[in-house]
C-alpha cells in the first residue's frame, strides 16, 4: 500500500484516531471527576499519540520493511518503547509526603491509557472496548471499598 492509500483510501485509520481519543476522554474524565492531577486533556493525548505511534508502526512495515519479499521491520518496536515513555510520564504523577504516596493510580491510568491507544491502533477495538469498561468498573468498586473501609486511603486515590 502507497502513503496516498493510507492517508486518503484507509478510513479506518482515521476511525483509530478518532476512537483512541474518545476513550481517552472518558478516561480522563473518570480521572478529573476524583480530582486526580492527570485529567481529561492528558488521557486524551496519551490515548491518541499511542495510536499514531501504533499506526505509524505497523503500516511503516508495509511501506518501508521490505527487501526481496523479506519483512526486516519490527512492527511493534515503536509501540514498544511507548511503555517506556508512559513510564516517565507516570513516574511525575506520583507524589510522596512523608509515608503518603498519591498517584499511584494516576499514573498506573496512564500507562492503560496507553494501551488503549496500542490496542486501537493496531486495531483490536473489542478488546480495548473490554478492557476499558473492565477497569472502569473495577476501579469503581475499588474507590468505593477505598471510601468505606480505608477513609484516609480512600482519599489517596
Amino acid at each position: 500500500m502507497s502513503i496516498d492509500g493510507i492517508i486518503f483510501g484507509d478510513l479506518e485509520v482515521y476511525f483509530r484516531i478518532f476512537f483512541s481519543a474518545c476513550i481517552g476522554f472518558v478516561i480522563g474524565m473518570e480521572r478529573s471527576a476524583k480530582n486526580k492531577p492527570a485529567g481529561i486533556k492528558t488521557y486524551m493525548v496519551v490515548a491518541t499519540a499511542c495510536s499514531l505511534i501504533t499506526i505509524i508502526s505497523i503500516y511503516s512495515v508495509d511501506l518501508y520493511g521490505t527487501t526481496t519479499g523479506k519483512t526486516i521491520m519490527d512492527p511493534m518496536r515503536l509501540a514498544a518503547q511507548i511503555v517506556t515513555g508512559l513510564g516517565f510520564l507516570g513516574a511525575g504523577l506520583i507524589i510522596k509526603e512523608g509515608f503518603h504516596v498519591k498517584g499511584l493510580t494516576s499514573a498506573a491510568m496512564v500507562l492503560f491509557a496507553g494501551g488503549v491507544g496500542i490496542g486501537i491502533g493496531a486495531g483490536f477495538y473489542g478488546l480495548v472496548v473490554f478492557s476499558v469498561i473492565t477497569i472502569m468498573v473495577f476501579t469503581s468498586i475499588g474507590n468505593s471499598i477505598e471510601t468505606r473501609h480505608f477513609t484516609n486511603k480512600g482519599e489517596e486515590e
